[in-house]
């Protein structure tokens, strides 16, 4: 199978080639006025063989959204796959590898301590009663874990 050059970058992706976890540079812009933004693949689980629960993945994203923000003022976003095996995180200007995998050990580390997950009611979310942060934090545990292996992406 051999299909044609897509738009979205993850779909012009191996996904049989890589090996989670991993964090990668996935996309990088710039906008019309010179800002830069970088998107970061950071995959928690090996692609077509495992994937998060929905609650892990949701509590995560918003753990991760919030806690983040304590750690840098360069995040802009901090969004879920589709197909639940990690997110994306959308920072301003172009940091390094090494800085960004600092950040995100922070935050999942702030993760862990986390005695709630944020804004999980129906007034701050669309779906308040779908979280779960035991779920969330054995997802950030298991990451974690495997600290060494985020740079390596290919299998």
């Amino acid at each position: 199978m051999n299909p044609s050059r897509m738009n979205v970058e993850s779909f012009n992706l191996d996904h049989r080639s890589v090996a989670a976890p991993y964090v990668r540079v996935a996309d990088r812009k710039e906008l019309p006025l010179g800002d830069v933004i970088t998107k970061y693949d950071v995959r928690f689980t090996q692609p077509n063989v495992a994937h998060l629960e929905m609650k892990a993945i949701h509590s995560l994203e918003h753990l991760f959204a919030e806690c983040s923000r304590n750690h840098s003022s360069s995040v802009i976003d901090f969004s879920p796959m589709g197909c639940q095996t990690g997110y994306y995180l959308i920072l301003q200007g172009e940091p390094n590898i090494p800085s960004v995998l600092d950040l995100i050990e922070a935050t999942l580390t702030d993760v862990l301590q986390a005695t709630e997950v944020p804004a999980a009611n129906e007034i701050q979310c669309g779906w308040g009663e779908n979280h779960s942060l035991s779920a969330a934090q054995d997802a950030a545990r298991d990451f974690l874990a495997k600290r060494d292996e985020w740079e390596q992406v290919s299998a």
